[in-house]
């Protein structure tokens, strides 16, 4: 039998695709492009599907995950950029990511889930030296299936500076506190932050523009020293879907550290929240008072003392026209921080919170909002 097989085959009586290796047998992997419409993207994305700003990322929801490798563009820094992941339920974990394909390690955890529970797999650019990468597309084992991640109905925004931004955390974006609070609320995160940048629009740390100026433009204040993309164009906050429902601000330090006055900082602050009204007309808004500058003697420096206080009164002030009488905004909400964060919180050498200082201002901030009523689900 076999020696006729042999012979049927060396005389060629079949077809060889009949006598097919188990290598030409093996699925092959698919490769999903950039524009797909089941790739959920969060943050603030250019043309070039470049990122920018802290955390900004994408998330999918996927079947039968068993494989998957990130594609990168010519224009994600080199050597790498400093990402996010979380496969499943895992614990985000770092990853540095080049141009070019880039295998994610998928928890073991996650490759024993049922083929029917789906898998949602989220990537951030993390890292606080440049939250820039060109996404491409991702290669996903062959029996896996895309299906529609749901968003979170509780979106939060924040708004700030180096305290926000991640600022010297070894995961960068994804240690500062406003990620674990939304991570603690199981919510949507935008992070809109700059390191050294100032609420006013003036230079500041190498920041070309305050935030007042940078925060409605799809660019970060890098803009300025990127051969490729050094322009800025207008963020249209359509694109930010769901809308925000909370708007967290915590910003002021680097334009006291300018020698920006306190009438300067509370009419820069006053006129600013005007603009996020029109954006945000309903939802409520926190503004943080400064945790400060901690000494080594116990003391702690804060800025602007009292000034936060008037920013909200000139939201809540009873305001009379010659047409109606307009209540005051009464949505906007002061959060006291005074006392978060000491000493043993924070770098000595820069005085921004450490990976704990930073785990100690998100757990007083969910206390906050869980003595107002709003716990975590």
């Amino acid at each position: 039998m076999f020696l006729l097989a042999g012979l049927v085959l060396a005389l060629g009586l079949f077809p060889a695709a009949v006598f097919a290796t188990s290598e030409s047998l093996v699925p092959k992997n698919q490769t999903i492009k950039n524009n797909h419409p089941l790739i959920y993207y969060h943050g603030r994305w250019d043309s070039s599907q470049g990122t920018w700003w802290p955390g900004s990322g994408f998330k999918v929801n996927v079947l039968n995950l068993k494989s998957l490798t990130l594609n990168l563009g010519p224009l994600t820094p080199s050597p790498f950029a400093s990402l996010g992941v979380s496969v499943g339920d895992s614990e985000f974990f770092p990853v540095n990511a080049s141009a070019g394909s880039n295998t994610i390690t998928i928890p073991s955890a996650a490759l024993k889930q049922s083929k029917l529970t789906p898998t949602t797999v989220r990537i951030n650019a993390a890292g606080w030296q440049t939250y820039r990468l060109q996404f491409n597309s991702i290669t996903l084992n062959s029996e896996a299936v895309l299906i529609p991640y749901i968003p979170s109905k509780t979106v939060f925004e924040f708004i700030g500076d180096s305290f926000t931004s991640g600022y010297l955390m070894p995961n960068g974006a994804d240690q500062s506190w406003a990620f674990l609070v939304g991570e603690k609320y199981k919510a949507e995160h935008r992070i809109v932050a700059q390191a050294g940048a100032a609420l006013t629009d003036i230079y500041s740390y190498g920041n070309v523009h305050g935030m007042s100026f940078q925060f409605f433009k799809t660019e970060d204040t890098s803009f300025y020293y990127t051969t490729d993309h050094n322009y800025t164009t207008d963020w249209n906050f359509v694109r930010d879907q769901p809308k925000a429902t909370h708007v967290i601000i915590h910003i002021g330090a680097n334009d006291n550290a300018q020698g920006v006055t306190n009438d300067q900082f509370v009419q820069e602050y006053s006129d600013f929240l005007v603009k996020i009204r029109k954006l945000y007309p309903y939802q409520p808004l926190f503004l943080f008072t400064p945790w400060g500058w901690p000494n080594s003697d116990g003391n702690v420096y804060y800025y602007y003392d009292g000034q936060y206080q008037r920013v909200l009164d000139a939201r809540r002030v009873l305001r009379a026209d010659i047409f109606r009488n307009a209540l005051g905004d009464k949505n906007v909400f002061l959060v006291n921080t005074t006392g978060w964060i000491t000493w043993e919180d924070v770098f000595p050498d820069s005085l921004h919170p450490t990976v704990a200082g930073q785990a100690k201002v998100a757990n007083n901030f969910i206390s906050w909002l869980e003595n107002r009523g709003f716990s975590p689900r």
